[in-house]
């Protein structure tokens, strides 16, 4: 009787023991983590040259607003699951 009053209590106290859990936050996306692209310098000092170029460098702007934008969700979104679970 004593044996098993022992192995419950060894079992019962191996049960609550508690173990620390390493938490890591999530790695970023690849995509994510690019760099934004270099904008275009003018060649020549023509006017339709200087509208391409113009152009040109509000398209690689959006996008990597586009990028920077998804960035700031994602990591508000992970952030917030990150900080929830305790």
């Amino acid at each position: 009787m004593k044996t098993l009053i022992f192995a419950l209590i060894i079992f019962l106290s191996g049960c609550s023991v508690v173990t620390p859990v390493k938490r890591n936050f999530p790695e970023a996306p690849k995509t994510l983590q690019e760099k934004c692209e270099e904008l275009a310098v003018l060649q020549s000092s023509s006017v339709t040259d200087l509208l391409k170029v113009v152009v040109e460098n509000y398209q690689r702007h959006y996008r990597c607003e586009i990028k920077v934008e998804g960035w700031q969700d994602w990591y508000k979104d992970q952030k917030q699951i990150f900080d929830s679970v305790k």
